[in-house]
């Protein structure tokens, strides 16, 4: 048996075999239309993707290149399509539902009105809103070190500063500066956390006031500088304000087209044990 098992002609034949019951598999698949016709507005697009990349026309040569490269891509798709490949294959699901999402997103007009921009300026004032700047100093007191005695220091400290003792001589070392200039609160909030941030930017200028808690610890602040948090004229943000308002009208298009599919379909959800249905 081994030395039929290591037969040339049997290899072949075994080969031959598993061949044919793979192009049979392919052919069950197939659908009856099999001619691939390359238009002329398809080689219209393989000339200008050549173009584009190597800023000339392809000649003659590479242009039949380019048709044999797109036949094969169909070819290899329509197969791949008649075995199943494009089912239960997570990536291609995804670029397919990408696509779909971008036909509805070219619904989208891409050139609002001006008053168009402003109304949807004035309705999303947040989105344009200018944070509130900030210079202060801190002096940082450690949990680690101090323990439950950090309250009591911390008033302890923040007497001697108000009576007008040297700040660098009071606190704990700190991997930040004790003096910061300029920092808006979004800044803050990547540095310190956002509860210091805006309880720091709601302090007044002047005095030693706290203390403020980070995820660092606590801290005794005096900001000696603000500017409010500002909605900016509209002239000066409308670039910004086309970009949201072209995001957000995209995001409305592929929800609606979303939602117009989805009442097409009943939708059964699978429960712990169980079947449901939502209605749909």
């Amino acid at each position: 048996m081994k030395a039929w098992m290591r037969e040339p002609l049997v290899h072949f034949l075994v080969i031959g075999a598993l061949l044919f019951a793979f192009s049979g598999a392919i052919s069950a698949g197939r659908p009856a239309d099999d001619t691939i016709v390359v238009s002329e507005t398809a080689m219209g697009r393989l000339i200008q993707l050549f173009a584009q990349q190597w800023q000339r026309p392809p000649t003659r040569e590479e242009l039949d290149g380019l048709v044999e490269q797109h036949v094969r891509e169909e070819v290899l798709y329509r197969e791949a399509i008649a075995m199943g490949l494009d089912r239960n294959d997570t990536i291609v699901r995804r670029r397919i539902v990408q696509k779909l999402e971008f036909l509805s997103q070219d619904l989208v007009d891409e050139n609002p009105s001006e008053s168009e921009l402003r109304a949807f300026f004035e309705d999303n004032e947040d989105r344009f809103m200018e944070s509130a700047i900030v210079s202060f100093e801190h002096i940082y007191l450690n949990p680690d070190d101090r323990g439950d005695a950090i309250e009591t220091d911390a008033a302890a400290l923040l007497d001697l500063l108000q009576a007008g003792s040297d700040p660098d001589e009071l606190g704990d070392t700190f991997l930040l500066p004790n003096e910061l200039q300029q920092r808006s609160q979004r800044e803050l909030g990547g540095l310190f956390g956002t509860g210091f941030a805006a309880a720091v930017v709601g302090l007044e200028v002047g005095p030693w006031l706290g203390p403020v808690l980070s995820g660092y610890g606590h801290h005794l602040v005096r900001v000696t500088a603000r500017t409010d948090a500002a909605l900016p004229d509209f002239g000066i943000v409308r670039d910004k304000v086309r970009v949201e308002y072209l995001t957000v009208a995209r995001r409305d298009a592929d929800e609606t087209m979303y939602q117009d599919l989805r009442a097409q379909y009943r939708i059964e959800i699978a429960a712990i044990g169980e079947s449901e249905s939502d209605g749909q």
